[in-house]
């Protein structure tokens, strides 16, 4: 190695070392810190400067293993477990926002076809680093909009795999005469590929990987990780597609076995330092004796991404159901810029889909919607109070919502906010114990499910003080917060406190991060999350409806030598998929029989086997717990079932015939 060179990487680690080190410091995304890196090291800034031909060379394996790790997180079962949510929420936001840019450019600025594309394809990705770290700095991590907004922008990673496969062919196409043959034939190479990847994955990469692992070599198994993802990266290159998506093909096989993950540990420093450079080579590109002369442009370019990327996610999460105020936050956190669009924009650059002086403007805006970014996402509920004044009180049609008749009805009753695992589990004490209750969520799958068991839940926002009024806060005897959003918890404990000073509140929590915040806000108890904190939920709050204390330590035993089932009975809602999507555990389910079903006149234990139990038959309106197996079933029984997902499928499949 030169002297040069050997000084040119000193410079290049020290500098690197220096602002990642203060970027952490200040917490802020690491990402940012290697483009500011790559700007002073830049030809477009004085100083010594790098010659960028070789970082670029090297950052094209920085998204290459980028893209393998995502594979490695979306293999093929996990995507058809997201089919129904964020699969088709991530789609649609990524496409429309993608095509609604990419004509404004088009028709309004009279940009070329292939630019115009780009552009929208740009600023259709988020930043999940920028969402995750402000989330959790808000602790809303947990939150409906927090995990719902994670997982959009998680999921556009696997959308910008087809943008890696068109972003070329519009470089390359002379015009829109030609365009569509070539999307039509890189399309069929992509079939090809996958289809090659499929069938050889299954067929080569299990038995490899089992092999490897046999010799227990560290240095073997990573030496093979590497072949296997720049070998499927050089077999779509040769097809005249990207080496990333060659990666991610590799990765989604690798995602169904059982090694999945050792490799993504074993890839992870190859992809950390290396997309490291990419982000230095795309801060190269930065020219800051360009902006005085399009710095409006690039103001508008940022309107623009933000504007359009809220309006457009609030409206999609509306149509799949979500209320209206959770739309807002969602679309308020999915509105910044992100790091994958520096990825595409890079890659347009170099394939001649974009001119240097659009991307310029391109890149701007992006980095300046990230710097806004966190100011959108900590005020958010503000913002989105504004937009939805009467958010509250909009359900899905069908799903039951609370009105002023129900809070005549209410007294000396607890408030569940949240009917979540945890709300649920309190909700079967209470039941068990004859005390009154009426629970509120926004899940309008759980709520419609439970109302139909006879269950008392309602959809409404908890944090909304009418709401609550609404459910005869004034009248309850206890306020149980059974959901994880310790934002929205703030705001209950806020107004509880203002109205009933003296009413008991329990808060559960994820961990103890926020059990003196939330106590100093007027929380009499607050819980954190494990299975046990659920029995400790469940029994104090018996406790301070003056439940016998030996009847409390009985009902604890109970669920102890049953293994928590009345903690483990819960409905899946949406939500779960966020959280448990891939969990195989016991579910509650409700099924209706038909009126002139031919299982009627038949008892439960002829139809129902072993693996599946009945904790409760709704007939005329009247709930019955824990009907025997001799139990007569008749038409238009409400049945709630508890078991394996597998076993309640079945189990249906016999009630319904």
């Amino acid at each position: 190695m030169s002297e040069e060179a050997l000084v040119h990487l000193l410079l290049l680690l020290g500098t690197g070392v220096a602002v990642v080190f203060s970027f952490q410091r200040l917490r802020i995304p690491t990402s940012l810190g290697y483009l500011l890196v790559g700007l002073i090291l830049g030809p477009h800034t004085a100083g010594p400067a790098l010659q960028t031909a070789p970082i670029q060379a090297l950052a094209e394996f920085g998204i290459v293993f980028l893209l393998f790790t995502v594979g490695l997180n979306y293999s093929l079962p996990q995507i058809h477990a997201l089919r129904n949510t964020v699969l088709t929420l991530g789609t649609a936001q990524v496409g429309l926002t993608t095509l609604v840019i990419g004509l404004l450019a088009y028709l309004v600025l009279g940009l070329p076809a292939a630019a115009s594309f780009v552009i929208g394809a740009v600023f259709a990705q988020s930043s999940t680093t920028v969402i995750s770290n402000q989330l959790i700095a808000q602790g809303e991590e947990n939150s409906r909009h927090g995990r719902l907004g994670v997982a959009m922008s998680v999921f556009q990673d696997v959308t910008a795999v087809p943008l890696l496969i068109l972003i070329p062919v519009f470089g390359a196409a002379a015009g829109f005469t030609t365009v569509f043959g070539d999307i039509a034939l890189a399309l069929a190479k992509a079939v090809l590929a996958f289809v090659a990847v499929l069938y050889g994955g299954r067929w080569l990469l299990r038995p490899l990987f089992h092999y490897v692992a046999g010799q227990r070599s560290a240095e073997l198994f990573t030496l093979t990780v590497l072949l296997v993802s720049l070998s499927a990266g050089w077999a779509t290159a040769r097809l005249g597609l990207s080496m990333a998506f060659g990666a991610f093909l590799a990765g989604m096989m690798l995602g169904e076995t059982e090694f999945r993950h050792q490799v993504e540990a074993t890839i992870r420093p190859f992809r950390d330092v290396l997309l490291g450079l990419f982000f230095v080579g795309v801060g190269m590109l930065i020219d800051p004796m360009a902006l005085p002369g399009i710095w409006h442009w690039v103001l508008i370019g940022t309107a623009v991404l933000l504007l359009s990327k809220i309006l457009l996610v609030a409206q999609i999460v509306r149509w799949s159901g979500v209320d209206p105020l959770t739309a807002w936050s969602t679309a308020l956190v999915l509105a910044v810029g992100g790091e994958f669009g520096f990825a595409l924009l890079s890659i347009s650059l170099g394939d001649g889909a974009i001119d240097s002086h659009t991307g310029q403007i391109v890149l701007y805006s992006v980095l300046l919607s990230i710097i806004v970014a966190p100011f959108l996402i900590r005020y958010h509920h503000a913002i989105a109070r504004r937009l939805t004044p009467s958010a509250a009180a909009d359900a899905k049609p069908g799903v039951p919502g609370v009105n002023a008749d129900e809070a005549g009805k209410l007294d000396n009753h607890v408030v569940i906010c949240g009917y979540g695992r945890m709300g649920q589990s309190v909700g079967n004490f209470l039941e068990e114990e004859g005390i009154p209750y009426v629970a509120l969520d926004l899940d309008s799958d759980r709520v419609r499910q439970a109302h139909l068991a006879g269950e008392p839940v309602f959809y409404g926002d908890a944090s909304d003080g009418s709401v609550l009024d609404a459910v005869g806060i004034a009248r309850a005897r206890l306020v149980v917060i059974g959901h994880n959003d310790i934002a929205a918890a703030r705001r209950i404990l806020h107004y509880v406190r203002r109205q009933r000073p003296e009413l008991p509140v329990m808060v559960r929590t994820a961990d103890e991060t926020h059990v003196e915040e939330l106590r100093a806000a007027g929380a009499t108890e607050v819980i954190p999350e494990t299975l046990e904190a659920s029995l400790m939920v469940a029994s104090t709050a018996l406790l301070l409806l003056e439940v016998p204390l030996v009847r409390v330590v009985q009902k604890m035993r109970e669920q102890r030598s049953s293994h928590y089932r009345l903690l483990r009975e819960s409905f899946a809602g949406h939500s779960g998929l966020f959280g448990e999507m891939v969990e195989r555990q016991d579910r509650l389910r409700t099924v209706v029989l038909p009126a002139e079903s031919v299982n009627a006149g038949q008892p439960l234990q002829a139809v129902i086997d072993d693996g599946v139990v009945v904790t409760a038959m709704v007939r005329e309106g009247v709930r019955r717990l824990n009907p025997d197996a001799g139990t007569i079933m008749a038409g238009e029984d409400i049945l709630v079932l508890f078991g394996s997902l597998e076993d309640l499928d079945r189990a249906e499949r016999a009630l319904l015939q």
